[in-house]
């Protein structure tokens, strides 16, 4: 080889070497795959493993997602509808052993909040038409609300005996769109661990757990302000960390200049009304199960108590905006949060 030809083979080594030592340096990649599920946009957010790896471990959870909303499904052909079915002819009938599991966590949380956490109510929330991809926009005559909250539906009215279950109130209708995000989430992070994904965010239309961390810095999530664009906070995530928001403006329906929304109060029968959202943060066993469900009562019970029954459910931090538009921060979350952009 002559001295020109070596020289050009020497500077093509040496490129070479420089592009393999710049990929070693550089960040690991963020992988990221969405898909609609649960009536809202779902994210999953993957840092730090090679693309084919972080590929499987989200389309595992994607698909995961979607055959607990054809499970859970309240208003089309599923398990949960063909159980409610059976419980309004007063009924027994066999469930899947993780379908029992979940109502029996359900009965839990249900029992936890003094039944302001209500999935037995599904016959209430059809009434009010949010039983549909899109609210109906009609309020229920008083009589048939007066009707349903006298016949008291609960979830300690559920009878469940391994996998055999029936009511002792044919009112029971069931609908655990208040759960399933959050469980969703619990079996998100197991997924993606048998994977071998160490680092990774999972955004439920809002409901977000996090695994790890985003490189050098944790994840960091936004609190969606309830009445204008943007967010009304930022919160650095822990790993294992679960935030749950309830809010009055994603499932909605408007007369005569009166907010109705999905939240029904199963003491009046009527969409609560004290409160624009509430968003939680949780740790520990089922956090993400625990972020979704311990919102709504919160929601639902209105900000006199909130500081109480806070206490009463475990929440040491949350962040609420009451209708009348004033924020309410727990001093645990106040340490947390950082203001949203303006």
């Amino acid at each position: 080889m002559n001295a020109t030809r070596w020289r050009v083979a020497a500077r093509r080594l040496i490129a070479l070497l420089f592009a393999v030592a710049l990929a070693a340096c550089s960040p690991p990649p963020l992988h990221q795959q969405q898909s609609y599920v649960f009536g809202t946009l779902v994210e999953v957010s993957i840092y730090g493993v090679p693309d084919t790896q972080a590929r499987a471990a989200a389309a595992a959870v994607l698909a995961r997602f979607d055959a607990l909303h054809r499970e859970l499904h309240a208003w089309q052909p599923s398990a949960l509808s063909r159980l409610n079915t059976a419980l309004a002819r007063g009924e027994r009938t066999t469930v899947s052993p993780e379908l029992a599991a979940m109502l029996k966590d359900a009965q839990a949380l249900a029992a936890q909040s003094d039944e302001l956490f209500n999935p037995a109510i599904g016959g209430l929330i059809a009434l009010w038409g949010f039983q549909a991809d899109a609210p109906q926009g009609h309020v229920p005559d008083d009589a048939a609300i007066a009707a349903w909250v006298a016949r008291h539906p609960r979830m300690a009215d559920l009878v469940i005996d391994d996998n055999a279950v029936w009511s002792r109130n044919p009112a029971v209708q069931l609908d655990l769109g208040g759960y399933a995000k959050g469980r969703a989430l619990d079996d998100a992070v197991a997924i993606l661990k048998q994977h071998g994904i160490a680092n990774a965010l999972v955004n439920i239309g809002g409901n977000i757990i996090a695994l790890g961390s985003h490189g050098e810095r944790p994840w960091r999530v936004g609190i969606q302000h309830p009445r204008t664009p943007g967010t009304l906070a930022t919160l650095e995530l822990q790993d294992g960390e679960a935030v749950g928001t309830s809010g009055d403006y994603q499932r909605f329906f408007e007369v005569n200049g009166h907010r109705y929304c999905h939240l029904i109060d199963p003491r009046s029968g009527r969409p609560a009304s004290a409160m624009q959202s509430v968003t939680v943060l949780v740790r520990g066993e089922h956090a993400g199960t625990r972020s979704d469900a311990l919102s709504k009562p919160l929601f639902i019970d209105g900000p006199a108590r909130l500081a109480a029954h806070a206490a009463q459910l475990g929440v040491g931090e949350y962040l609420a905006v009451d209708a009348a538009g004033k924020t309410i921060v727990s001093p645990g979350m106040a340490a947390r949060i950082a203001p949203g952009p303006r």
